[in-house]
């Protein structure tokens, strides 16, 4: 896809939720008001928006409890708290088990940027029963997601368009073209949602969950970040360290990188989880059915990609399979071991002419339903990115950074370069190089990296502990494959967040789970 989102900071629960559907087949209100008095609306949830990734309401929880949703009033401009306010929805599943015992709230962000807490929370429930014993789970649209002020950009034909471009261009006039797309999709976000552009900076979220907090009744904020999750966490440290309460950031986003380290660190991150894929395929079966060796399961990808640059392929619909969203495909289905089986079948059909599971793949990752609808993740997930990051990249800087990038990974390389070009023509200007996490005066926040993490690379744990300041930042490895841990079913994983999150057990610095 044309200057692709940063894929460095896309949970893989955001994108899971979409993926099983695919491969199985608020107003503006300017009252001079004190937002820290306002009391919640609870009421049972409705089905998602076309901006939240559609779908049906959520189901009653194992006990017939029935998940609640209200909207929070927000300050449009921190700067300015008791001018124009937004609404922020949230979701929650009351505490089940003895009140007496209850904790507090325990808020989720599950990443992207761009993804709907209020659709991912539900989704995935079950999987966080134990830590609802003791705590009401909560989750957001963050500002400018879902049904929070959402951005806004293309239309969905126009995207469909959109995410066939090349984004990987081999000469001139295809570079002109990556641009002039790259400034079209920029100027519809203005066009369409110019008063909320400047205001969905990570600073801003983090201090809606500050206002969060408060509304819901807790003297401190229990957290629970994946992904981008931990960079919101960090900030959210970095402004509020003495409100930090129980916090667990799990598929660490390096807080340390500029966008062009991370998309780096990323390219050599998806490459290390596709060499891994190629390793599997060959040593678990007797024929793997996608290459005789890892080297050849690697080298038929790349011979795929190749061709399907000038000849695509067959995908779903109307919709051919390009080397752009075969590319994209591939990427999703990396982000956990549990999607390597897709891969293998979406490769074996491709080499045969049919590309629709890679093309399912895909839109999973775009944000895309089967009825064509799109979620506003990448509208979302550009804009955050882009308030956030400083950096501007031009063509001519690209092209002398393809190189190192080709050399990261050759599948990975031209794609992840080439999206450093997003922001180049964005309306608002970056906030910062990086974000500042240093929390001196926190309580302990669990750090966990994942060694075969392709999207957020294990190395940025490490330095997330560093960076929020000794006391702080306590690290656990875990050695597996995909995005994330705790969802990953690792019991050491699980055992250790659980034991701090319900019962207050710091686990020991540099504890190691396999």
């Amino acid at each position: 896809m044309p200057n692709p989102p940063r894929l460095r900071v896309a949970a893989l629960t955001v994108s899971a939720v979409l993926l099983s559907t695919l491969l199985a087949g608020c107003g503006d209100d300017s009252e001079d008001q004190d937002v820290t008095a306002q009391k919640l609306s609870w009421k049972d949830c409705p089905a998602p928006n076309a901006a939240e990734g559609g779908g049906d309401a959520p189901s009653p929880l194992p006990n017939g409890d029935e998940w609640q949703c209200a909207t929070l009033k927000a300050p449009l401009d921190w700067d300015e708290p008791k001018g124009d306010k937004i609404g922020l929805a949230l979701i929650r599943a009351k505490a089940s088990g003895d009140e007496s015992k209850r904790i507090g709230s325990l808020i989720f962000n599950f990443g992207g940027p761009g993804g709907s807490g209020v659709t991912t929370l539900p989704a995935f429930g079950e999987d966080y029963a134990k830590l609802r014993t003791r705590y009401d789970l909560v989750s957001f649209d963050p500002r400018g997601v879902g049904r929070s002020e959402p951005v806004e950009c293309l239309n969905d034909l126009q995207l469909d368009a959109y995410f066939q471009q090349d984004a990987t261009p081999d000469d001139a006039a295809e570079r002109t073209k990556l641009l002039d797309n790259t400034k079209e999709f920029n100027a519809a976000c203005e066009d369409n949602s110019e008063k909320v552009l400047s205001h969905v900076r990570t600073t801003d979220a983090a201090r809606d969950m500050d206002l969060m907090r408060q509304i819901l009744g807790d003297e401190q904020l229990h957290y629970f970040g994946i992904s981008y999750g931990t960079e919101l966490g960090g900030v959210y440290a970095h402004l509020f360290p003495r409100k930090v309460g129980r916090a667990v950031f799990d598929a660490v986003v390096d807080p340390t990188e500029d966008s062009e380290q991370g998309s780096l660190g990323q390219t050599k991150g998806f490459q290390l989880a596709l060499d891994n894929f190629a390793e599997n395929c060959v040593s678990q079966t007797e024929d793997c059915p996608v290459g005789d060796s890892a080297q050849d399961v690697k080298a038929r990808i790349a011979k795929l990609l190749k061709d399907l640059d000038s000849t695509p392929i067959p995908g779903v619909g109307l919709r051919k399979l390009t080397q752009t969203a075969a590319t994209s495909g591939i990427a999703q289905s990396l982000y956990s071991q549990d999607f390597w089986e897709y891969l293998t079948e979406g490769l074996e059909q491709a080499y045969d002419g049919d590309g629709r599971v890679l093309m399912l793949l895909a839109d999973s990752m775009n944000g895309r339903n089967e009825d064509g609808e799109y979620s506003n993740l990448s509208a979302a997930n550009i804009a955050i990115n882009c308030a956030d990051d400083k950096p501007r990249y031009t063509e001519d800087y690209v092209e002398r950074k393809l190189p190192e990038f080709r050399s990261a990974s050759p599948i990975f390389g031209d794609y992840l370069a080439w999206g450093m070009v997003s922001c180049t023509d964005w309306a608002v200007a970056g906030a910062a190089g990086h974000p500042d996490v240093s929390a001196a005066g926190s309580a302990p926040i669990l750090v966990i990296g994942n060694t075969g993490d392709p999207a957020t690379p294990y190395e940025g744990a490490r330095k997330m502990v560093a960076a929020l300041g000794e006391g702080v930042g306590v690290g656990l490895t875990y050695k597996g494959q995909g995005h994330g841990a705790y969802d990953s079913k690792n019991k050491c994983v699980q055992s250790a967040v659980n034991g701090y999150l319900l019962d207050g057990k710091v686990p020991t610095a540099g504890t190691v789970c396999s």
